[in-house]
């Protein structure tokens, strides 16, 4: 017998259920990279089921969501999150903004 298809993706099921933190609503669909870096800083910073770091945490959603988008993306969008990515690591510490 076929395999019955599911109407959800996998990556949105470990959007739903993962352990990883809690995100704001629309955070990947700011206009803004520095809004999209501050909205996952701090849901990284709050949420208590995070098992890594606060900014590994906030990178890997962040990688996350650029990779299982792919190529639906359109070149500014991923310009932004790209960009995103450099705030966040601005923040914390992690490299010195240009």
């Amino acid at each position: 017998m076929p395999k019955k298809k599911s109407k959800q993706k996998w990556s949105q099921g470990v959007t739903d259920n993962s352990d990883a933190m809690d995100l704001e609503g629309g955070v990947f669909k700011q206009r803004s990279a520095k809004k999209i870096a501050d909205s996952l800083k701090h849901s990284a910073e709050e949420s208590p089921r995070r098992k890594a770091t606060a900014f590994q945490s906030a990178m890997s959603m962040l990688t996350f969501y650029i990779n299982r988008a792919g190529k639906q993306l359109s070149k500014s969008r991923l310009s932004r999150l790209e960009r995103a990515k450099d705030e966040l690591r601005h923040d914390f510490g992690k490299q010195p903004k240009r």
